[in-house]
C-alpha cells in the first residue's frame, strides 16, 4: 500500500467488514431492528404519535388500511378541521405535538405571535454561516446551520423542559428561513444565479414565508400556500420508530444539547431510504417518462416496473421509489390526501397525462413487486410517492423537497426529544455480538 497516494489507499478485501448473513438468523439478530415479518422491535413507548397498518390475530400479520393520529387525533381529521376556515395550520399541529392538545384562539394567537418573534436569523449568521460557504446539498447545509445555532444560545446545554421547550420552537421558526437562504446561497454561488435573500413577513404563515423565500418575485397564490401547508401538515410526525426520529431519541438519551440531536435527525432524514426518497421518486419518474413510449400502455409500464426491480433501468438500485412501508400495507393514509391534491393541481397545470401515469405505476407496482421478488408482502404506495410531483407542480425546486420534510417534521422530533427527557431516563444502547471468533497474535510492526 502506498500511503502517500490516496489513489492507492482503499480496501482491497472486505472481508474486515463482511459478516455472512446466515448468522444473523442463527443468532436471532433482529436486523434493521426489525422481527422476522418485518415489524419493528418494540424499543420504547409514545403519546405523540400511533402509526396503524396491520393487525396480529393468532401471530399471523393481517394487512389492514392504514391510520396516522397526532395525540389520539385522527390525521384526516386535523386536515379537514383546522383547515376549514382557510386559515393555515401547520403551525396548530405543531402547538399539538409540542404541548399535547390543540389550542383554542387565544392560545394559538400567542403561539403564531412566539413563532414570529423567533422568526429571524443572530446577526450575521446569514452571511458568515450560509453565504461564506454554500453546500449544493441543501440538507447538509441546513443540519450545519442548526448545529451552529449552539455557539448563539446562553442556555444551549440546559435540557430543562422549559429551556427545550423553548428551542423548540425556536429551530420550528428559523428552519424555513436556513432551508430558504441554503438554496438562495447554493444557486447563487454554483448554479451562477443572482443572489436575493427575502427576510420572512410578520404576517405569513410558515407555508407562505417558504414561497415567499425561494420565489425571485415574492408571488404566490392562496391555493399554492395552502396546498403546501397541507404538505407540511401530513410530513410533522410519523411515530418515534422512524429513522430519524429514534436517532433524535437516541442522541437525546445521552444528554446531549438540543441542537446535537436536531441536526442529527437531519442527517438521518436526508437519506434517499428515508426522506431523500421523494426526490428520487421524480428521478425515477423522469426516467420512466423518457423511456415509456406509451404512458397509457398497462404491460409496456409494467414490463418496465419488472426491469427496474431487476436492476436494469434508472440507477440500477431495484427499487421502485415512493412504494412500501415499514408499517403501512394496504394505503398509507397520507398519500390519499396528497394523491387529491396532486390531482387538481394536475389538472389546472397542463400534467393530467403525467398524473395518469403515477397512478398507474401506484396500481401496478405492488403486482410486480411480488412476481420479481417472490413474497407475499402487501405494498402501496408511501407519502413520497406523490409529494415530490405536488411539489413540482407548486415550482419548488427538487434541491428543497427534502428540506421541506425537515421543516415540516422538526416539530415531531422535537416533540420525541421533549418525551424522551421526561420519560425516557436510560442511554438508549442495543446489543452487538462479536463474530470475529478468532484472537490474533500481535506482532512488531517490522515483523509484519
Amino acid at each position: 500500500m502506498d500511503i502517500n497516494n490516496s489513489e492507492k489507499f482503499k480496501l482491497n478485501n472486505l472481508d474486515a467488514y463482511s459478516i455472512d448473513y446466515k448468522n444473523y438468523s442463527k443468532i436471532d439478530v433482529k436486523r434493521g431492528l426489525r422481527n422476522i415479518d418485518g415489524s419493528g422491535v418494540l424499543a420504547g413507548l409514545t403519546k405523540v404519535c400511533e402509526i396503524h397498518g396491520y393487525v396480529v390475530s393468532e401471530g399471523e400479520k393481517i394487512p389492514d388500511e392504514g391510520k396516522l393520529s397526532l395525540r389520539g387525533y385522527n390525521i384526516n381529521d386535523l386536515v379537514s378541521v383546522c383547515g376549514e376556515d382557510g386559515r393555515f395550520s401547520y403551525e396548530e399541529v405543531s402547538f399539538l405535538l409540542l404541548m399535547g392538545h390543540l389550542p383554542n384562539i387565544k392560545e394559538f394567537e400567542g403561539f403564531k405571535k412566539y413563532l414570529t418573534s423567533e422568526a429571524y436569523l443572530p446577526h450575521n449568521f446569514a452571511e458568515d454561516m450560509i453565504l461564506k460557504s454554500p453546500s449544493r446539498d441543501i440538507m447538509n447545509k441546513l443540519a450545519r446551520s442548526v448545529l451552529t445555532l449552539y455557539s448563539y444560545d446562553e442556555n444551549a446545554d440546559d435540557t430543562s423542559v422549559e429551556n427545550v421547550l423553548r428551542q423548540s420552537v425556536s429551530l420550528i421558526a428559523k428552519l424555513p428561513i436556513l432551508a430558504s437562504y441554503g438554496y438562495r446561497a447554493k444557486t447563487h454561488y454554483f448554479d451562477g444565479k443572482s443572489l436575493i435573500l427575502h427576510q420572512p413577513k410578520k404576517e405569513y404563515s410558515i407555508a407562505e414565508n417558504i414561497l415567499h423565500m425561494i420565489r425571485d418575485d415574492n408571488k404566490f397564490t392562496p391555493e399554492e400556500a395552502q396546498i403546501l401547508d397541507i404538505a407540511l401538515m401530513l410530513h410533522a410526525e410519523h411515530g418515534g420508530g422512524n429513522n430519524s426520529a429514534f436517532t433524535c431519541r437516541v442522541l437525546t438519551s445521552s444528554g446531549t444539547d438540543t441542537y446535537s440531536a436536531i441536526s442529527g435527525a437531519i442527517n438521518a432524514l436526508k437519506g434517499p431510504k428515508h426522506g431523500g426518497a421523494n426526490a428520487k421518486v421524480i428521478q425515477m419518474f423522469d426516467d420512466f417518462k423518457a423511456n415509456i413510449s406509451d404512458w397509457t400502455d398497462e404491460d409496456e409500464v409494467y414490463d418496465y416496473l419488472v426491469k427496474t426491480l431487476n436492476k436494469q433501468t434508472n440507477d440500477k438500485s431495484g427499487l421502485i421509489y415512493g412504494i412500501g412501508h415499514a408499517v403501512y400495507t394496504l394505503s398509507d393514509p397520507r398519500t390519499k390526501i396528497l394523491k387529491e391534491k396532486a390531482k387538481i393541481l394536475a389538472e389546472e397545470r397542463g400534467k393530467a397525462e403525467e398524473f395518469a401515469l403515477y397512478e398507474m405505476v401506484e396500481k401496478l407496482a405492488p403486482q410486480a413487486f411480488y412476481n420479481v421478488k417472490g413474497t407475499d408482502k402487501t405494498v402501496s404506495a408511501n407519502v413520497d410517492f406523490y409529494s415530490g410531483f405536488v411539489y413540482s407542480m407548486l415550482g419548488i425546486p427538487k434541491e428543497l423537497f427534502t428540506p421541506l420534510f425537515a421543516i415540516a417534521r422538526v416539530s415531531g422530533w422535537c416533540a420525541h426529544r421533549l418525551e424522551e427527557l421526561v420519560s425516557g431516563g436510560r442511554i438508549l444502547r442495543p446489543a452487538y455480538k462479536s463474530v470475529c471468533g478468532y484472537e490474533n497474535e500481535i506482532k512488531r510492526i517490522g515483523e509484519r
